[in-house]
Order: structure tokens, then sequence, then C-alpha cells
């Protein structure tokens, strides 16, 4: 704990101006003793009761869906998040990381299910509620005799959360509130015990949350399973409440606190989104390798022609690339959460503050892995060619089931503007100073280029640099825009679309960066090939997008010298001084894959 307090840990959207050093990150390779057999344990459950029986899912099995959540109830699985004290493990934030990264990459079905009853479902209680409410309920939440779910979204209150018409009325005598409404896509609906409803009280500003007992007396009633692209296996079901009747200790939190509830649910929710996308891309990978090494074309295994390795280096590359962000912010959220503790905060307002110091980490890493997860899937059918495309082989449902990922917890269009957003009300608070940076970027456009040719002998040490000018390219882009705009920008949104790009691009390569760097001093650069090959070939693809989304913001909001000399800035910002060979780099990558069967890198 000492360890933790004393170190210097960046807060949420730092990362941007301060330099992180590989020391201070943590990454796959750190996981103890403890972590590995849980992840050990975790891999056999999905094993031997999701990935061999893949095709239930798609049959629309929803009592499989169910019997699997008891059985990994028995296990303990859906517990880790739980504190001790309400019988749960009480694991840390990267140990509930790993278990949802690990539980989520068979089927898309069951990873919703246990997202929704872990997060969702459970979290408000454990976050929010009060010792009678915790006591009561979450016991039960967390060894899966009861089920939870949550009801935010309505027909015409989606990304617009607040703005549901579902109405809370109190009694005469005071004792319950009657709740009458409509949800929709309510995920385990079909199976849960316990709602967490979001309704309004009389005309107030906000909604508040409340903690609703699955009671088919009670005003209850449920639409048909809904029919969706994927997760077929997802009980998903509108919800009707006709003045159903909740006694007023069940109302979670204070009056007025349910649109708060909701935000940091999601905050929480979609850090873990991005870890349920991991797995699933290492399993795809692993089922494309061995279908391109056995599959023979023109006298000789698919994996050797070129077009193949591109495919399944990129792939490779984004979830390594993935991994090293998802698991860095979780050390952070982690660290954050353990400092709160030591100085004084329960272990609520520790988590739910940690959590929210990292938002803006948050919804960069639901953006880009939910992208990955949905590139690599849709490229794992390409490998397999017709067969990927027959309901047969695994890949097809693997694609349908990543679509949605996109979509759930804020989507990536709200998450985008999201991570900008709230960085620029950070800097307006003065938690991270971006005013500083971005004059110095300024003065340093207006200044003679040094013609010097750097030293870029150690390794990553020229990608490090390209990295601090990536940043760069953001804090021009930035800090012109708020400049221009003030507190209007936020109704810019394709300018805060092109930023938030940048923003995110340089974060995910910075952590595959670090990762690697970190891995190369203590196991050896040799040992680490295969790895800074991928995070050489991920940078050289973020310059790419960095350049273009930059000219893009450039040329829509500047003009004349401003725009000629912005323009200048972002080529001097993104020039490689040598540049990578990317076929060279995606055969290495491709290679080790191949040798190894599938993905090892974790």
């Amino acid at each position: 704990m000492s360890d933790t307090k004393e170190k210097d840990i960046l807060r949420g959207g730092q990362f941007l101006v301060k330099e992180t050093k590989c020391e201070d990150v943590f990454t796959l390779e750190d996981l103890n003793e403890e972590q590995k057999m849980m992840r050990e344990s975790t891999k056999e459950f999905v094993d031997r009761e999701l990935w061999a029986h893949w095709e239930r899912f798609e049959k629309k099995d929803y009592a499989y869906t169910e019997e699997c959540m008891r059985k990994a109830g028995e296990l303990g699985l859906l517990s880790v998040a739980v504190p001790e004290a309400y019988g749960g493990m009480g694991m840390g934030f990267v140990s509930t990381m790993l278990v949802c990264d690990y539980i989520s990459g068979a089927t898309g079905s069951f990873s919703t299910a246990f997202g929704a009853h872990t997060g969702i479902g459970t979290l408000p209680i454990t976050l929010y509620g009060t010792e009678e409410q915790k006591q009561k309920y979450v016991p039960k939440l967390a060894t899966g005799e009861w089920f939870g779910a949550y009801c935010l979204t309505e027909p015409g209150a989606g990304s617009d959360a607040n703005s549901g018409k579902t109405k809370a009325v109190l009694s005469d005598d005071g004792k319950y509130y009657s709740i009458t409404g409509q949800k929709m896509w309510i995920s385990n609906a079909g199976f849960c015990n316990l709602f967490i409803v979001f309704a309004r009280i009389e005309d107030d500003k906000n909604i508040t949350g409340f903690i609703v007992e699955n009671d088919s007396e009670n005003g209850i009633s449920f639409g048909e399973e809904e029919k969706k692209l994927g997760i077929h296996s997802s009980s998903t079901r509108q919800v009707f409440f006709n003045e159903t009747k909740v006694p007023v200790e069940n109302m979670l939190s204070e009056r007025g606190n349910g649109f708060k509830i909701a935000m940091n649910a999601l905050n929480v929710g979609r850090i873990k989104l991005a870890a349920a996308c991991l797995e699933a891309q290492r399993r795809v990978i692993g089922e494309a390798i061995k279908y391109a090494n056995e599959r023979i074309q023109f006298k000789t295994p698919i994996i050797n022609f070129g077009a193949i390795k591109a495919k399944i280096a990129d792939m490779a590359t984004n979830v390594y690339v993935d991994e090293a962000a998802c698991y860095r912010a979780a050390k952070n959220i982690e660290d954050r959460i353990a400092i709160r503790e030591a100085s004084g905060n329960s272990h609520q307002e520790a988590e739910l503050k940690g959590v929210e110091e990292y938002a803006i980490e948050c919804s960069i890493l639901k953006v880009a892995v939910s992208e990955h997860v949905q590139h690599t899937t849709d490229e794992g059918i390409q490998v397999f060619g017709g067969m990927g495309f027959s309901a047969d082989t695994p890949m097809e449902s693997a694609w349908r089931d990543a679509r949605i990922s996109r979509i759930y917890e804020g989507t990536n269009e709200i998450n985008r503007m999201l991570s900008v957003g709230m960085l620029v009300k950070k800097a307006m608070k003065g938690h991270v100073d971006l005013l500083g940076p971005a004059t110095a970027v300024g003065e340093e456009l207006m200044g003679i280029p040094s013609f010097e040719t750097p030293d870029f002998s150690e390794v990553l040490s020229e990608e490090k640099d390209l990295i601090v000018r990536l940043k760069k390219v953001f804090l021009m882009i930035a800090g012109s825009a708020v400049q221009k705009f003030g507190p209007d920008l936020e109704k810019h949104q394709m300018l805060l679309m092109a930023a938030s790009d940048i923003l995110i691009q340089t974060y995910m390569a910075e952590s595959a960066i670090l990762r690697t760097e970190k891995n190369a001093k203590r196991f050896g650069e040799e040992a680490q090939a295969a790895q800074i090959a991928m995070s050489k070939l991920y940078l050289y693809r973020a310059v790419d997008i960095v350049q273009q989304k930059g000219k893009e913001a450039i040329v829509s909001f500047a003009e004349g010298d401003e725009q000629r000399m912005m323009l200048m800035g972002l080529k001097r910002f993104t020039k490689y001084t040598n540049q990578p060979n990317v076929v060279k780099l995606r055969t290495q990558i491709a290679d080790k894959v191949a040798a190894d069967n599938g993905y090892t890198f974790d």
C-alpha cells in the first residue's frame, strides 16, 4: 500500500501532457500467481461449458445461458468484484478485468449475460446501496442465487439517458413508490430476479434509481424475446411496469441521483466491455491460424501467402495493443482506489472515484477495442473464405456477436465525443494542464525546427519520440479549437470526432510501446522481437490515422496563415526519420503466430 501511495500515478487524461515511464505501467506479463490461477480456471470453465457448446448459444438456448450463469456462480466467477463482506472474493480491479476478459471470448451471448449481471446489475448496489440494501441483495447476486438486470433505456431515451419518461409516484402514506413505464433492450430480463430501474419523481431534473424485485403479481410484465443480429442466447426483452410498488427503502442512493449512478456504472461498463473483447479476438486468431495452416490451395497452406499474413499480423497486433492499453488503465484504476482507501475513503467511495478519475481512458478503450474486435472477426471470416460465411463454423457468429459492442455502454460516437469533452472539462477545472503544453506547441511552431539527426539507437526510441509528437498534434488542434469555439466546441461534433481519433490512437500506440519497452528491458530484445514488430506496426498505422484526421480537422476550422502553419506542424509532428519496413514487420508477426499455431502473447 505504501508503494502505491508513494508512486506518482498520473490522473486521468494526464497521459497526454506528462511522460509515462515503462516501469510504471502494468502489463499482462506482471500477473501474480493468484491471478494466473484465476485466469486458468476461468479458461477451463469457458472451454468446458461455453466453447464446447457454442452452437447451443446460436440456437437461442436461453435456458443454457442461465444454466451456465449458475455454474459460473458456483465457481465464484460472479463474485470477483464483490467485497468479501457481502459474500464476494473482493479482488482488485485488475483481477476483475482478468476474469471479464477470459470469460467473454467463446460467445457474446454469455458474455452479455455475465457483464449485465456482474456489472450494471450488481455494481450499482455495491457502490451506491445502503448497508441494509447490500446485506439483503448483494450476497444473492454474488453466488448466482439471484440474477440482476439494468433498466435504463426506453423507446424515447437511448443515448439521452436522462430523458426517460418512466414515473415514480410516492404513495399517500409515504411508504412506497409506484413505478409506471416501459424499458427496452433489457439484458437478462427473461431470468433475472432483480432490476435496477431508473424513473423520474414528479418533475425532477434528473432520474432516480430504484431496486425492484421481479414479481409478476406486482405489475411487471415482459415483451417477447427480441430478434437480434447476434448474441442470440442473451435474453433481451422489453419490461413494462404498471404501478409496480417499490418500498421507499429501495431507493438507490438519493432522489435525483439516478443519472449520476447510470453514468458511473457506464464508466465501469466501458472498460469491462473493452476487456470482454480481448479473448474473443485471441480465439478468432487461433481459429484463423489453425485453418490457414491446414487449408491447402495452389499446393501450399494459405498461411504462406502474403495476403493472409497481412491479415493475421494486423489481427494479432490489434489484440496485443488492446491488452496493453486495457491492463495499463485497469492498474491505474486499482492504484487510485488503493490510494483513496489509504487516505480514509470507504471502499464504495474509493472505487467510485477511482473509476471516475479514468473515465476518459474508459471511453478511449471502449471505442478502440470494440472496433478492433469487429475488424478481427471480419478478417477471420475472410481467412476462412466461404467456410467463414457458413454457420457451421464459429466465425460468422463471432462477427455478429461483435457488432453490438460498438453500440452498448454508449455508442462509439457518444464515447468519441465524451473522451475529448471530458478532457476539456478536466482542463477547465485545473485537473489536467492543457493550456500550458498547447501554448508551448504553438510557440514551437513559430520557431525554427531542428535539423539535427536524433540518436535512435535504443530500442523503440524513435517510436517514443513519435508518440511525444502525436500528443503535440492533439494539443495543437484541440488548443486552437477551444480558443476558437470555447464552450460551443461540443456543438462541433465532426471536429470532436476527428480530435478523438487522434487521442485514441495516441493512447493505444503509447500503451503498446510502453508494454514492449518494459518487457524488452527485463526479458531481452530478442525474446520480444515479435512484440517490438507489433508496436512498430501499430504506430505506423496510428500515424496514418493522425495525419488523416488532423488534416480533416485543420482544413475544417482554420483558414489562411493559421491553416498553413498548422498543416506544416502536422507534417513535422508526424514525420519519421526512419520509415519502418511494413511488409517485413507483418511477415515477422505472422510467422511467429503461425509457428505458435495461435496467439501466445498473453
